[in-house]
């Protein structure tokens, strides 16, 4: 049984940033509902505490610009499929969310009226406001940027106090955990630390893009039950922090 959570967050509004392999479960490509689900549980920890939340969702666990699935194909096409992939995660997370009571809008950078809303800046934080958790599909609308980077310009756009990364990992570490025994998490590291490392935190433009404007990040294992909320209540031990400056 896991350990109680605090109820008093450390962040009135965040933006939690999901790959899309997060959605695969134990299948090898696509979308498990069930994982949809569990995943729209643990946001609902979050909403219950009175935190505005939004949420950027990848789309390689069906399509990703820069894979092998994208072969020679011109890359500006293959990073607008990429879009669709992500409208598609989102709308799967929408439903999922809904059935847990909370009322979720998607908001698309490109046009599919049919699906979600157009992306406007206002309109986002009006919806937050009312308290509806946000779901940002299509990245940015633009090919050769990364989730990552809309998750820090979405994440700016609407004034949230910090970006959560969830991982299958519980930080940044000096290496690749998986390959090296030897690595080392970090307790919290700088923005530039990042860059000058080439640590697989997010994409070089999320990360730049953040320590102008200083953002922080938080990188955390999701698939560990109630970690977003111990994130949001700022728990000791969990995740990493990425910062301008160490405390």
């Amino acid at each position: 049984m896991s350990a109680k959570i605090k109820d008093s967050p450390a962040f009135r509004r965040v933006l939690l940033k999901i790959s899309g392999e997060a959605l695969v479960g134990e299948q090898t490509f696509g979308i498990d509902v069930n994982v949809a689900r569990a995943v729209a549980e643990e946001i609902k920890q979050v909403y219950a505490l009175g935190v505005e939340v939004a949420v950027v969702v990848g789309g390689g666990n069906i399509f990703r610009g820069i894979s092998k699935s994208a072969g020679n194909m011109d890359r500006a096409s293959a990073d607008y499929i990429g879009m669709l992939a992500t409208v598609m995660n989102a709308v799967v997370l929408q439903d999922a969310l809904e059935k847990t009571g909370i009322q979720t809008r998607v908001l698309s950078a490109i046009d599919i009226p049919q699906l979600a809303e157009p992306f406007i800046r206002r309109r986002a934080v009006r919806h937050l406001e009312r308290k509806r958790i946000v779901i940002f599909a299509a990245g940015t609308g633009n090919p050769f940027f990364s989730t990552d980077s809309a998750a820090a310009l979405r994440a700016l756009e609407i004034k949230a106090d910090v970006i959560l990364k969830a991982t299958k990992v519980d930080g940044v570490y000096s290496a690749d955990p998986m390959k090296d025994s030897n690595a080392t998490r970090f307790d919290c590291i700088t923005f530039q630390e990042v860059l000058e490392k080439q640590l697989k935190v997010m994409d070089a433009s999320a990360i730049s893009l953040c320590m102008d404007n200083n953002l922080p990040i938080v990188v955390f294992n999701m698939l560990k039950s109630g970690n977003i909320a111990r994130v949001v209540t700022n728990e000791a031990g969990i995740g990493t922090r990425v910062c301008l400056e160490k405390p």
